[in-house]
């Protein structure tokens, strides 16, 4: 009965993994697929030739992002760009969910962005617990106007899914910057501490030299 247990585990362990890639990886290609329908009815090609094409409205959504990326790197962009952004900011309602989607995005995705861009351990919820966490904001107090200049924004995601967590001001002497990367900060959130940095370096180390040992042969 025990080695059927461990049997069903290890099959577990290769399956569930590899399920859940599958699943996402399908998610994320629907939904970037329905692009297709921005086109008018009469061009989809659907309707233009009888048949669905799978993929093509991730093709669509690609080509949007780099036209509008390159349109809004020239002169003639960004004043239609800022000329949109102030049409929009005098609709009450609308103003404040793009103002702050846009101060998010620019933070996060921007080339000076700083959030997520460090790992860092906490004394949370209590003193004597440590919690991971990613530190967001390194200038909190001057920005706020706080009292207290040392204040910085630290994130604290919750386990297994980080995409949810809590918000917390902490002083910088009392946080610990962990040299890791982000994504193996979120590795030891999702796997609850299972994998470590060590983890990953160890099975990088070890898929690079069978890679090796088969390039030789």
């Amino acid at each position: 009965m025990t080695s059927l247990k461990k049997y069903i585990i290890a099959g577990l362990l290769v399956w569930l993994p590899f399920a859940a890639t599958i699943v996402i990886i399908k998610l994320l290609i629907d939904l970037l697929d329905k692009t297709i329908l921005l086109l008018p009815p009469e061009w989809q090609p659907e309707n233009l030739i009888g048949i669905t094409i799978p993929g093509l409205g991730i093709i669509l959504a690609v080509l949007i992002l780099l036209m509008t990326g390159m349109l809004a790197a020239n002169l003639f962009g960004r004043r239609l760009v800022e000329f949109w952004e102030k049409l929009l900011n005098r609709i009450p309602f609308v103003r404040s969910i793009y103002s702050s989607v846009k101060q998010i995005s620019n933070t996060i995705f921007g080339p000076s962005g700083k959030a997520f861009r460090k790992v860092i351990m906490i004394q949370y919820p209590r003193k004597g617990l440590w919690s991971i966490g990613f530190l967001t904001n390194d200038n909190l107090g001057n920005e706020l106007g706080s009292v207290d200049d040392e204040l910085v924004a630290v994130f604290i995601p919750t386990t297994p899914n980080p995409t949810s967590g809590f918000i917390i001001m902490s002083r910088k002497d009392e946080i610990v910057e962990l040299g890791m990367t982000v994504e193996d900060g979120f590795k030891l959130v999702i796997s609850m501490g299972v994998i470590t940095p060590q983890d990953s370096a160890l099975k990088k180390m070890e898929s690079n030299k069978v890679a090796q040992s088969q390039a030789e042969s």
